[in-house]
Parts: structure tokens; sequence; C-alpha cells
């Protein structure tokens, strides 16, 4: 029995079902999807190569995780569990190796302030330009992505840089849903200095690259 059919067991003992899980590494580092065909009774779990040689406990947790999500099962258990807090702390592992300076001086600027610099460095990288996504915490690779129309907005990338050094402070609460904007967080957003006024400084300048965009300039 494959790790993949004990978890289903575990979570649906009785039940049967088709399972497939390949490892590919067209998928970011621990990243894992799942398909389910219901007229086929068929789950098929796509998992990033990093997880091949992880214990079976925590990858048997990882399977469980998306199989609730799938059937919208709000089960917790042990393995569930275990999955979350390996996530939760691959940062400690992951090399940063790829900082900009730019982003780096913003950090330090944010972290200083705000956090008494206790946040550890993430990777730094600027994104493409986008005025939809304008910043990305991705905790499987400890990484903040900053949308590149603000590389000359030093004031706009420490609140978008503040922001996501938040995610990486509070990550996510484990559950059905992970939630990202909890109370808690939005809580601390609003401790930006002068958080409104920036807020509107971010609304005026998007609308202005929208406006550009539009007309070709």
């Amino acid at each position: 029995m494959t790790f993949a059919e004990k978890a289903f067991n575990e979570l649906y003992p009785g039940r049967n079902a088709e399972i497939e899980v390949v490892y590919t590494g067209r998928l970011k580092s621990y990243g894992a999807r799942v398909t389910y065909t219901p007229a086929k009774d068929k789950l098929s779990f796509k998992l990033s190569k990093k997880w091949r040689n992880i214990d079976e406990d925590i990858r048997i947790g990882l399977i469980q995780a998306l199989l609730a999500k799938v059937f919208r099962d709000k089960t917790r258990n042990f393995n569930i569990d275990l999955y979350n807090a390996f996530v939760k702390n691959l940062h400690i592992a992951i090399p940063k190796e790829k900082v900009d300076s730019l982003l780096k001086e913003s950090f330090d600027r944010v972290n200083e302030k705000y956090f008494s610099g206790i946040i550890e460095m993430p990777n730094l990288v600027f994104g493409r330009d986008s005025t939809t996504t304008l910043g990305h915490y991705d905790y499987k690779t400890d990484t903040i992505t900053i949308s590149s129309i603000f590389r000359k907005k030093t004031g706009l990338i420490d609140l978008v840089m503040y922001h996501e050094i938040l995610h990486k402070k509070h990550k996510f609460r484990a559950g059905l849903n992970n939630r990202y904007h909890t109370s808690r967080f939005r809580k601390e957003e609003k401790q930006f200095e002068n958080n409104e006024h920036w807020e509107k400084e971010l609304e005026r300048f998007l609308r202005m690259k929208k406006v550009k965009g539009w007309f070709g300039f």
C-alpha cells in the first residue's frame, strides 16, 4: 500500500478510489496539486520532487490536507498537523540566494522599524510589472516578490514590503481554508506609519499606471 493510499484509507475507511501520485520538477519547491475526477472516483496527485525523500508521516499529512480541500472536510489529525508544522518551518533550511539590493534596503528598514529586526531575511525578488499582484510571500520557498512597478517608489515599496513581511511573520492559520488575512493581521497592517496616506498614494499610483497601460504610454 502506498503512502497516498494509507492517507486516503485513514480518512475514508471502506471507501474505494483510484489514486495516482506523480513527482514532478514542474512545480515550485514543495508544491503539490490534486485533481479529482468524480466520474471515475480518481485522485491524481502531483508533488514537487522535493517531497520524494521527506518522512512518510509528513507526506501522508500532505495528501490528507489536499483531500480535505477536495472533499471540503474539516478533519484535523496528527499527520495534517505534522505537515503544517513542516511547511511553516521550511524557511529555516531554504538558502537565501536571490536578494535584490533595492529590496534588501527596504526589508532592512521595515524589519528594523516595525519588527525590531527579528524577522529572518527571505529571498527578495522583483516580479513582473503587475498592478494586480503587488506583492507575494511564498512560504515554501521563503521568497517575497514585489511587482516591478515599484522600482522607483521607495515609500510604496516599504508599504508592500511591510504587508509581505507580515505574511512571513504570521504565515497562515492551518485548517480547511488557510487564512492569510486574519483579524490580527488586519490590525497589524494598519500600524504602518501614516497608513491611510500611503494607501491613498498607492491607489493614486495604481490608477495612473492603469491609465498609462490603456493608452500605451
